[in-house]
């Protein structure tokens, strides 16, 4: 495990990653599956973090990857049963992050009626970049992100079209969930998910909170 570095100096220990899925209409629509009427997460485990500059490894036995960029919210107190209206206060700091996915694990999953956590925690599938703090970000909700493979654009929207708001989303889970300091919650991704082969270089962006810059490689 790695610790996340804070732009303007130290670092903190990350916990639990909790990671929203279909929160944008488009990327629903486009893995065809409905738009949830509540949030809807999974977790990743907080070993399948790496910084900017590491390599997603793809895992021996493994298909296809996929990537999924994400504008992260990092806890800063632990909070509980909080109100919609406190939700931003609990967050330290943001965050980009590639949600890294074995799509062919997930899809036999997803046939055989089973959890794919597999699919997502494998070690090196969730590259993030430094944290910027709140008072950088000033809304959350209205910021450019997008993801480019080898330079060429694969994902380019805007927070603002998130179905949850990131304030709903800690509201929410905090009421299932005790959130501790250093918990990571993913937002979602956008449309335009797609494939990552051996040598590609990756780079994804959620503009004013950082960049991320990783390489692909098959397993020694």
């Amino acid at each position: 495990m790695v610790d996340i570095p804070v732009k303007g100096g130290g670092a903190i220990r990350p916990g639990k990653l909790i990671c929203l899925l279909r929160n944008y209409v488009e990327h629903a629509e486009e893995m065809k599956s409905l738009p949830p009427d509540e949030p809807l997460f999974f977790l990743k485990p907080s070993t399948s973090i790496v910084l900017d500059g590491s390599v997603i490894t793809i895992p021996r036995g493994v298909g296809h990857i996929h990537h999924e960029v994400e504008l992260a919210a990092v806890i800063g107190d632990e909070c509980k049963n909080v109100r919609g209206e406190d939700a931003l206060s609990h967050v330290m700091g943001y965050a980009t992050m590639i949600d890294v996915t074995a799509r062919d694990v997930q899809a036999k999953a997803k046939k055989e009626g089973l959890p794919w956590s597999i699919a997502k925690g494998y070690d090196t599938f969730a590259p993030i970049s430094a944290i910027a703090p709140t008072s950088d970000v000033p809304d959350p909700h209205n910021l450019k992100i997008w993801l480019k493979v080898n330079g060429a654009v694969r994902q380019n929207s805007y927070t603002s079209l998130m179905i949850h708001r990131l304030d709903e989303v800690i509201s929410y889970s905090s009421s299932i969930m005790t959130l501790e300091r250093g918990d990571i919650i993913a937002t979602g991704t956008p449309k335009g998910v797609g494939p990552l082969f051996h040598s590609d270089t990756v780079e994804a962006c959620v503009e004013g909170v950082g960049a991320v810059t990783v390489k692909v490689a098959d397993a020694a």
